[in-house]
C-alpha cells in the first residue's frame, strides 16, 4: 500500500526533483505539485492525503501560513533552503526538516521517520498507574490521577497536581512525552503535556485546568479533540 502526497513547492527543479525521489521510494504516490498555498490549499481542504512535502518561501503566502489553515493535519516535510526554519518547523511538529539540497538517502531518512510515530501513538495497556521522579534529593511518587499537567521550565520541568503542589525535576516535555501512560497524557504544545480526563474547558486554542490556562498548538489541537467525548 502506498503513502499518497502532495508537493508544494514553487520552484520547478525542485519539485522535479522531489517526484523522482517520491518515484524511487515505490511507496509514494504523488496525487499533485502545486506551486502556491491558494492552489495546495483548496485542494487540500477538499482532498485528504498523507503527506505534505512542503516549501516554506513561496510567492503570496508561506508554508507555514498554509498549515495554519488546513482543514486537517497531514504528516508534513518541510523543504526548505534555509535553517532559520527549524526552530518553526518544531513548533508545527513537522516530521522532519529537509534543507536543500538534499540528496535521496537524506530523503529516505525521513521517510522512515513517518513509521516511527505510528508505534509511538499506540496505547498500552501495561502503562503504570504512576511515576517516579527525582525531586529534591530523592525519589518522588505521583499518581497519574494526582497530577495535571507538566510544564517546560528549559533544562526543568515542572509536575502541578490536584492539591497545587509543584514538583520540579532536570527533565525534558520530549522525554517525558516517551515515558509518561498515553491513556492518561498527551501533549498539547510542545512545552506541555496535560492529563486528559482533567480538562474543564476548551477555547479557541487553549484549554484550562482547575484554572490554569494551558495553550494548544495548531499541531497538536487535532489530537486533542479526538481524545475527547465530543457528542
Amino acid at each position: 500500500m502506498k503513502w499518497t502526497c502532495v508537493i508544494v513547492e514553487d520552484l520547478q527543479v525542485a519539485a522535479d526533483y522531489l517526484v523522482k525521489c517520491c518515484e524511487k521510494s515505490a511507496v509514494l504516490q504523488v496525487k499533485g505539485h502545486f506551486i502556491n498555498v491558494e492552489e495546495a490549499l483548496d485542494y487540500l481542504n477538499k482532498n485528504s492525503v498523507d503527506i505534505l512535502f512542503l516549501d516554506v518561501e513561496m510567492p503570496g503566502a508561506t508554508g507555514f501560513d498554509l498549515l495554519d489553515q488546513l482543514a486537517y493535519y497531514p504528516k508534513v516535510i518541510l523543504t526548505t533552503s534555509k535553517s532559520e526554519y527549524a526552530y518553526n518547523a518544531f513548533e508545527y511538529n513537522v516530521t522532519d526538516f529537509l534543507k536543500k539540497p538534499f540528496t535521496y538517502q537524506r530523503f529516505q531518512e525521513a521517510l522512515n521517520k513517518l513509521t516511527a510515530p505510528a508505534g509511538d501513538n499506540n496505547i498500552t495497556s501495561t502503562a503504570t498507574d504512576h511515576i517516579f521522579i527525582k525531586c529534591d534529593g530523592k525519589l518522588v511518587r505521583l499518581n497519574n490521577d494526582d497530577i495535571l499537567f507538566i510544564e517546560s521550565m528549559g533544562d526543568y520541568v515542572k509536575f502541578v497536581t490536584a492539591d497545587s503542589r509543584k514538583y520540579i525535576t532536570h527533565n525534558t516535555i520530549k522525554n517525558l512525552e516517551e515515558k509518561v501512560n498515553r491513556q492518561t497524557f498527551i501533549k498539547v504544545h510542545r512545552s506541555y503535556i496535560i492529563n486528559i480526563n482533567k480538562i474543564d474547558d476548551i477555547r479557541e486554542n487553549d484549554l484550562f485546568i482547575k484554572g490554569n490556562e494551558i495553550p494548544v498548538s495548531k499541531a497538536h489541537k487535532p489530537d486533542v479533540l479526538k481524545r475527547l467525548n465530543i457528542i
